[in-house]
């Protein structure tokens, strides 16, 4: 069984689905080399314009393999943080997609499964999913860039609540706290989220790379650094065949039609 599976959907989406539903999708040592041929193949596809995540079954992501926790518990610190870092970066380079990452958090997000989704992004959430990071009750220290992720998505304080109280937040407050995009009732989530993938795919593909380029890390460090961006940004975009397509589409009251960038 593939613990990973990808679907191309019209318009340049693509759906990665963690596949170990009867486990509630944990990120065992298979789905891991899975997921990085994934991400590498998406990485040099040009047609892909935008990349959905989302987990089989009642689950999003259980986070790391508890099994495979305990199984590592002998070997030396350095061997271990080695593993550690790599484990980490493979998960975490759905960051690196220059096109947009949008995850649909339709069930339990635990931990590093937790850290994936807000990894991407966009992410919504059903209103009845549970997002929690346990690390601490389990003797762990966070992983996965938690203590950077949460921080830098909803503030310290969520951060502080979640991963030092071990809180469970459902969809619902965790958007009310800023913490996903938007909640959305379980039965309609995926369809919800591949409305938004499909409209996010259909903009143009260079200056939605643009973009995301800028906004990356939270945006600029300050107004000046900003203006200097879209001083060249902007102008990139200004003299290529997409603006032009666009201008047309919205004087002719059609959809614009985007080539590949």
């Amino acid at each position: 069984m593939n613990e990973l599976l990808i679907d191309r959907r019209d318009g340049g989406v693509a759906v990665l689905t963690l596949n170990r539903p009867e486990r509630r999708n944990p990120m065992t040592d298979g789905m891991t080399e899975e997921w990085r041929r994934a991400v590498a193949a998406l990485r040099r596809d040009r047609e892909v314009r935008c990349v959905v995540v989302t987990g089989a079954g009642s689950a999003f992501c259980s986070g790391g393999d508890l099994s495979w926790l305990a199984e590592r518990a002998a070997e030396g610190v350095t061997g271990l943080r080695d593993r550690m870092l790599d484990f980490y970066r493979t998960w975490l380079s759905i960051a690196d997609l220059e096109v947009p990452t949008i995850a649909a958090v339709n069930g339990a997000a635990v931990g590093a499964g937790l850290c994936l989704a807000l990894a991407c992004d966009l992410v919504y959430a059903s209103e009845e999913a549970k997002l929690l990071a346990p690390f601490t009750s389990l003797g762990l220290h966070p992983g996965m860039a938690a203590t950077y992720l949460l921080p830098r998505v909803a503030g310290v304080g969520v951060a502080r609540e979640l991963l030092l109280t071990g809180r469970t937040m459902t969809g619902a407050e965790a958007a009310a706290a800023g913490l996903v995009t938007r909640a959305f009732p379980g039965t309609s989530l995926l369809g919800e989220v591949f409305e938004i993938a499909r409209r996010t795919a259909a903009n143009a593909p260079a200056a939605t790379r643009l973009t995301k380029v800028a906004l990356a890390g939270g945006g600029h460090a300050d107004l000046d650094a900003a203006l200097r961006w879209e001083s060249l940004a902007q102008p990139v975009t200004m003299v290529s065949d997409d603006m032009r397509e666009g201008l047309a589409a919205q004087r002719e009251r059609r959809p614009a039609r985007f080539g590949d960038s």
